[in-house]
């Protein structure tokens, strides 16, 4: 487990660039990822899965391959004859508890609208769990609190290979500091 330092967590996940920040800061991009993280998919397949016009679906491909977060696949034969270029998540992690302020107003809520267009296109008995919950934490008590469950995600994801056959879950860790 990491000391909870941002050293620490970004030797974990290493902090978003405000221009990564910036291509992560739209849901529909956000879903691009998740989707090319299971599957090779061509932006045919993209625009279908997610009711967009392939035009606008190729601008947010293209945003996310120039940052690296996708990737193109091999190209193959599609069903009809045609070539056809899929595209892959790189699997880059990455964290915004940094360099929000570059992302622009809609940055930090992307990721919460993203998991929103999952959760309503999934249906009410997808969901495995949800919690809701208010705690006083000092700073030392909120790093630790993130560090632990940080170090919990980590160990899931470096051996998610190995469960390729199971059923798909997705899901999103916030810690936000209250207004009042």
């Amino acid at each position: 487990m990491t000391d909870g330092t941002p050293a620490a967590k970004a030797a974990m996940n290493p902090a978003a660039s405000a221009r990564e920040i910036k291509a992560l800061a739209h849901p529909l991009r956000l879903r691009i990822l998740r989707l090319c993280g299971l599957n090779e998919l061509t932006n045919k397949q993209l625009a279908d899965r997610l009711g967009q016009d392939p035009g606008t679906m190729l601008y947010h491909v293209r945003q996310l391959l120039s940052t690296g977060f996708l990737e193109q696949g091999d190209v193959r034969t599609g069903e009809s004859g045609a070539l056809e270029k899929p595209y892959r998540s790189t699997g880059r992690s990455w964290h915004l508890d940094t360099a929000l302020d570059d992302a622009g107003s809609n940055g930090p809520l992307a990721p919460i609208d993203a998991l929103r267009e999952e959760l309503a296109e999934s249906g009410p008995r997808a969901l495995a769990s949800l919690s809701r919950f208010v705690l006083h934490l000092s700073k030392t008590d909120a790093d630790d609190l993130i560090s632990r469950i940080y170090g919990i995600l980590k160990e899931y994801t470096a051996t998610d290979t190995a469960r390729a056959g199971e059923p798909t879950y997705g899901g999103m860790f916030v810690l936000h500091r209250s207004p009042d």
